[in-house]
């Protein structure tokens, strides 16, 4: 049957915008159907807000802490309202790359609507049938909202209001310490908010490896920031003006919560039934493809519930378009996908946790662990929390990889170099420019060596007889 498109994609966000773009300058027929802004969450309400709030943050620590370097200046004054009018003005400045007029030049048909499948082959939007050879689903997901008696009536705030303050909330409670909770609170803080962290598991950051996510944790906490953990929040009033959260034995109070417990996919309004198309716990069900139950229709980003980072969003992009336009052979592969939260420290990682790694390895494993404090730009800087972490097999296969320190979301690249060309821990003890903080990738790789000389005792034995034998000579 005829159809009017190649590609008819769903969503404007990091993926969508990575298919529609490509397959159009490849000469495709592309629509592109966003029911918002072009941009999605990454551009209004997630990574560059939340970036440029936190450096915002960043600048206030660093002046209010520069006497230990013996420059003294008054405490910093906090114009929050130019703090959030700095985040606009970034999203004004990036904006335009994700335009609806940068698209359609490139010959992408942008249509602007809340639109449904009606068949396996057609999708209707704006009283539009639009019919083509394959769709790509990428409308992303939201804040999930957990259900505690009288939050919706005491208000909330979601990462899609929380920019959009003009005043700083003298007191700020935000539900988890995953990423956005921690990020977002250090900000706050260091913004002059009184902030409180309320976090069901045992620590901060529960996906992380446990060591580097104590050394976030207890940054925070050195910072003020009231951080209660095994603990959940059991119901919320609002009383003269106050909202007050009642979460165990603790009673907060907050002029403004924040959610952060995780997202849902936004899957309900596209009749996905009528498209043959199967939706799981966290998401799109797709296969190692990124096809759905429905093999002419695709699906990338937070829908598919995944990993959930603009990057990997851009990834599974480029695996769709190959699969949509041409042939579906290229399969998504996840073994090796970094990530980092912008907390200060920043924490990265890659591959395997410790526990991972023993787990499948049992005995082969090796920990390399390097601490910032000796790296000497790190001392220079006077940023010498953290440490560097590399799990590798006795062969030096790296496995795994985590960073808690200044710039490791920078840092971690050259790891993740190195284990996507399959390249043994000893590539990452060449030469480095000293000095830099990067040589606690070097200083970490060069441990191997030395733990397994430390092991062997034939080894110790036999130089210590060498030397010995040759200074007699």
């Amino acid at each position: 049957m005829a159809v009017e498109y190649d590609l008819v994609i769903i969503g404007g966000g990091s993926g969508g915008l990575v298919v529609a773009s490509a397959a159009a300058q490849l000469k495709a027929k592309v629509a592109l159907i966003e029911r918002d802004r072009l941009g999605g969450d990454c551009l209004w309400f997630g990574c560059v807000p939340s970036k440029s709030l936190i450096h915002a943050s960043r600048v206030a620590y660093e002046v209010k802490n520069a006497a230990r370097f013996g420059i003294h200046t008054e405490h910093p004054k906090i114009d929050f309202a130019q703090a959030a009018h700095h985040v606009q003005t970034v999203i004004k400045t990036i904006e335009p790359h994700d335009s609806p007029e940068r698209f359609r030049s490139l010959g992408v048909e942008v249509i602007f609507g809340e639109g449904k499948f009606c068949d396996r082959q057609t999708f209707e939007v704006n009283g539009r049938q639009l019919k083509a050879r394959a769709f790509v689903i990428s409308t992303g997901s939201r804040p999930a909202i957990p259900s505690i008696p009288g939050l919706t009536e005491a208000g909330f705030l979601t990462n899609e209001k929380v920019f959009s303050l003009q005043e700083r909330p003298d007191n700020f409670a935000i539900l988890g310490g995953g990423p956005i909770g921690c990020e977002l609170g250090q900000a706050f803080s260091r913004l002059g908010s009184n902030v409180t962290i309320i976090e069901s598991g045992n620590h901060l950051l529960q996906k992380e490896d446990p060591e580097a996510a104590q050394v976030v944790q207890d940054q925070l906490m050195s910072e003020g920031i009231k951080i209660l953990t095994q603990t959940r929040a059991e119901h919320v009033e609002l009383r003269d003006g106050k909202k007050q959260i009642k979460a165990g034995e603790n009673t907060i109070i907050a002029d403004e919560i924040l959610l952060a417990v995780g997202r849902v996919p936004n899957v309900e309004s596209l009749n996905l039934s009528a498209a043959g198309v199967e939706v799981g716990k966290r998401g799109i069900q797709v296969n190692a493809k990124l096809q759905t139950t429905n093999p002419r229709i695709y699906a990338c980003g937070d829908v598919i519930g995944g990993y959930q980072f603009t990057h990997v969003a851009g990834y599974e992009a480029v695996v769709v378009l190959t699969n949509a336009l041409f042939f579906p052979v290229s399969k998504a592969n996840y073994r090796v996908i970094p990530w980092a939260t912008f907390t200060d420290p920043e924490l990265a990682r890659v591959g395997l946790t410790e526990k991972q790694a023993i787990e499948r390895y049992d005995k082969d494993v090796y920990v390399l662990k390097q601490p910032f404090s000796g790296v000497d730009r790190a001392q220079a800087e006077g940023k010498t929390l953290g440490f560097a972490k590399i799990i590798t097999r006795g062969n030096g296969e790296i496995l795994g990889a985590h960073l808690v320190g200044p710039s490791a979301g920078e840092l971690i690249h050259e790891i993740v170099l190195a284990i996507s060309n399959n390249l043994k821990v000893s590539a990452l003890t060449g030469i480095h420019i000293y000095p830099t903080l990067s040589e606690v990738n070097s200083k970490a790789g060069l441990l191997l060596k030395k733990q397994k000389f430390a092991q062997n005792k034939w080894q110790q034995n036999f130089l210590e007889k060498f030397f010995n034998w040759r200074r007699s000579l």
